[in-house]
């Protein structure tokens, strides 16, 4: 027998090391989704026993299927498109915006000491400030449509991902920058190859907090001027005590959120490797 028909024979005999890793990650993910489907499905079961038994009026808490009702009768509306289109551009273009500036200047802030030094008084006055607060400025100065809106979105949801940006890289291990200025790399080789693999936990944190902060800064927005938008619809449903109506907008909102931060969550498997 030869030997690489032996070196071969073993290796089909060898186990694959990345199978139990992968097999038991597989089964996190199963047990977490059982488990996760258990307790929603107990809630809801409560929430039906609840107003079944007649213990609040329907009109403080509906029941459930009359919210997935109210949910029916806002999708045949043909008003809906404009509402989700209206929500979804705010949402889209707040985020998208407070995403690129808060990693810019918060690399900037980390990286180069003055920058920071500069910028940091108005980053802790900016931060201090009630965004929302800011609102009746912004529609002095924007206008009631859509740009006071993204603005009022951008200035709620960029703060976390610029402070958690300009964190990560102020907390670099010491070690691995004396390791690269050792070895003769630039500024921008360092940058790349260290501070940034370094700080991509730190800013996808930041931006799965900035999602939650995005929903928030559209109802707000909404609810302070609009002509149309979920937060719009919610307002006014819950001016004529249409509860359902409401938890179905709040549903809405809901479902936005979870598939954003499965979103980013997913980009952050994807440069796991990246990590130091």
């Amino acid at each position: 027998m030869s030997s690489a028909t032996v070196a071969a024979d073993t290796e089909s005999r060898a186990p694959k090391r990345t199978s139990r890793p992968q097999a038991q990650r597989a089964d996190r993910r199963t047990e977490k989704m059982i488990y996760g489907s258990i307790s929603v499905i107990v809630l809801l079961a409560m929430w039906e026993l609840l107003t079944a038994l007649k213990i609040e009026p329907s009109i403080l808490l509906p029941s459930p299927l009359e919210v997935v009702r109210a949910l029916g009768d806002m999708f045949a509306s043909p008003t809906i498109w404009l509402d989700l289109g209206a929500s979804g551009g705010e949402l889209l273009y707040g985020f998208l915006l407070a995403a690129v500036v808060g990693i810019v200047v918060g690399l900037a802030i980390g990286w180069y000491r003055r920058v920071g030094y500069v910028l940091d008084p108005f980053v802790n006055f900016l931060y201090a400030v009630p965004r929302i607060a800011l609102f009746p400025l912004l529609i002095i100065w924007l206008g009631i449509g859509l740009t006071s809106k993204i603005a009022l979105v951008f200035l709620v949801a960029v703060f976390p991902v610029l402070i958690s940006t300009s964190s990560g890289i102020r907390s670099l291990d010491p070690q691995y920058l004396r390791t690269a200025i050792c070895f003769g790399a630039s500024d921008l080789q360092i940058f790349r190859t260290v501070a940034l693999p370094g700080s991509i936990p730190f800013i996808l944190s930041g931006i799965r907090l900035a999602v939650g902060q995005c929903l928030i800064g559209v109802f707000v927005a909404e609810l302070l001027g609009a002509q149309h938008g979920i937060g719009m619809l919610m307002t006014t449903a819950g001016d004529q005590f249409q509860t359902a109506t409401v938890f179905a907008g709040l549903l809405i909102f809901a479902v936005a959120g979870v598939l954003l931060t499965a979103l980013v969550r997913r980009v952050e498997r994807h440069f796991d490797a990246w990590r130091l």
